[in-house]
């Protein structure tokens, strides 16, 4: 497994923009698909973002597309997740995930976790 931590989070208004960022640790940092997902108060966790493992190629959930942007940066093991445009309905923990092999959007998919960081979306 690697080891996941976020930060970036806090409170914004609605149209602003944040950086949220997932620091890894471990040796094969590179050979991890990984993901966004964020989980609002009295709802499920849901996907939100991905990279595949072994390219450059993004995914996202329809909610937050052409909004949001996931980017990786090997080198020192950190992936991004880039906000604009940010709403009420973004607020959120978000949370970053990893697993080797495919990429994935389910939840139930992936063993390493990140703690969250919290996202306010509020005027």
């Amino acid at each position: 497994q690697v080891q996941l931590v976020e930060s970036g989070g806090g409170l914004v208004q609605p149209g602003d923009s944040l950086r949220l960022s997932c620091a890894a640790s471990g040796r094969t940092f590179s050979s991890y698909a990984m993901s966004w997902f964020r989980q609002a108060q009295g709802k499920e966790r849901e996907f939100v973002a991905a990279l595949r493992r072994d390219g450059d190629r993004t995914y996202y959930a329809d909610s937050v597309k052409g909004r949001f942007t996931c980017s990786r940066d090997n080198a020192r093991n950190t992936m991004f997740l880039h906000m604009n445009n940010l709403t009420p309905d973004d607020t959120a923990v978000y949370y970053c995930a990893a697993r080797p092999g495919a990429w994935s959007s389910r939840v139930a998919d992936f063993g390493s976790w990140g703690q969250g960081t919290r996202v306010t979306v509020s005027s």
